[in-house]
């Protein structure tokens, strides 16, 4: 976040360059179609979930509010901060004004850092609906609390940059940027640098790898006990059983449960494995099956434990799939995270500490950028894995085409 410093060369003729350094035409021209091409990812991926989240109604769920938060800060990311940062980079001279200098900056550091305390939103969002399954569906559909949530992480992330960027020339007295460049006054200060990035990075970081190990932790703890609950229920000898002129009665249950398609992904992956047989007592939310059999003494029906047996034969391995493909899935959000904000935290914090002289500008420059890829990432990583996105997407994209709409929510990556 924030500009660079950037340098001209030494007749006063800017040009195109990348952190001070010259570049030839052919690369200032590749170079230019790169980021243009990285801004219209990052508009036209979060556009098209703030879309499918206005056309598609049944999105508006307190999960679903969070990624739409998440794709509103990323998609101002691409609509201003790129385009007005694109001619500064490549000529290496802000030619808008210290005004206007002081309203990207705030933006900049305003929506990188709304983006990030967004994702820790999501990661928690998805550790409750794990952890504390019950509680969290009877409040999923509070959209003043969900509202409360998104504009709390605005404001949090105003106050982290905000007043520095606004007040940090007043308190000091005197400015440090020239007239031709854009930064932020507190640029080399590596002390304060280093308090906000705890708050930005650090933090935010630690939290998210802790909310979907225990989301991974969680899940594959169910899908041991049902395992485990399906092998007994093969063991165990049927119960029920009324013998009437040498038939019988076989009763046996198989719950049954409608998931909504707004279902947050987390939790509908529990739902899936969570196939049991049930008691008697335990039938308002099941079927029951009631099956006319010949009564043999002699031997168990194999039949009466077709539901009961099946789920632990057939789903084994397809569960311990879903296990490898979640894990993977959390794995790929922290790792991406990391990877996107770690090298520019570390290496704004090094540079300020030796004023500039340590690191080449280069580096930090394509740190800098990693930031902003971020943000043409998150709008795959997080609503594309839903397949109620997907289904909202795929109307607005091919209005044609019809569309299936299945019980069961799957998490697809």
């Amino acid at each position: 976040m924030g500009a660079h410093v950037l340098e001209s060369n030494s007749s006063g003729n800017f040009t195109p360059a990348v952190a001070g350094v010259e570049l030839p035409g052919y690369l200032a021209v590749v170079l230019s179609v790169l980021m243009v091409a990285l801004d219209v990812v990052v508009v036209a991926g979060n556009a098209l979930v703030i879309m499918a989240f206005i056309v598609d109604k049944t999105l508006r769920n307190q999960s679903n509010y969070f990624f739409l938060n998440l794709a509103i800060s990323d998609f101002l990311v691409g609509a201003f901060c790129i385009p007005m940062y694109i001619p500064y980079n490549l000529t290496g001279r802000w030619m808008l004004g210290k005004g206007l200098c002081k309203v990207w900056l705030i933006m900049d550091y305003l929506l990188c850092t709304a983006s990030v305390f967004n994702i820790v939103l999501i990661s928690y969002d998805r550790f409750l609906s794990v952890t504390r399954a019950v509680k969290y569906r009877a409040q999923r559909n509070m959209t003043r609390q969900a509202v409360f949530k998104m504009v709390a992480v605005w404001a949090l992330a105003f106050l982290l940059y905000g007043p520095a960027i606004i007040f940090w020339e007043v308190i000091v007295g005197d400015s440090v940027v020239p007239s031709h460049e854009c930064y932020a006054e507190f640029y080399f200060t590596w002390y304060f640098l280093l308090s906000a990035s705890t708050f930005e990075f650090f933090t935010p970081f630690v939290s998210v790898a802790f909310f979907n190990l225990s989301i991974y932790l969680n899940i594959h703890r169910r899908t041991k006990n049902v395992n485990l609950g399906a092998e007994d229920a093969v063991r165990t000898r049927p119960v029920g059983k009324q013998q009437t002129d040498g038939a019988s009665w076989s009763v046996f249950f198989v719950k049954t449960r409608k998931v909504s398609s707004s279902e947050p992904a987390a939790i509908t992956a529990v739902i899936e494995d969570d196939v049991d047989v049930l008691s008697p007592s335990s039938c308002n939310n099941s079927q029951i099956f009631l099956q006319r059999e010949k009564f043999s003494p002699n031997r168990i029906n194999p039949r009466l434990f077709q539901h009961a047996a099946a789920p632990g034969r057939t789903t084994q391995a397809a569960r311990l799939s879903r296990d490898k493909q979640i894990a993977k899935s959390l794995a790929i959000i922290v790792c991406i995270f990391g990877i996107c904000w770690a090298p520019y935290t570390l290496l704004m914090i090094i540079r300020a500490a030796c004023s500039g002289e340590c690191v080449a500008n280069y580096w930090y420059e394509i740190t800098f950028w990693l930031l902003w890829l971020n943000s043409a990432i998150n709008p795959f990583l997080y609503p594309l894995c839903h397949s109620s996105f997907r289904r909202a997407f795929s109307k607005i994209l091919c209005p044609k085409r019809p569309s299936v709409q299945p019980q069961v929510e799957v998490q697809s990556c």
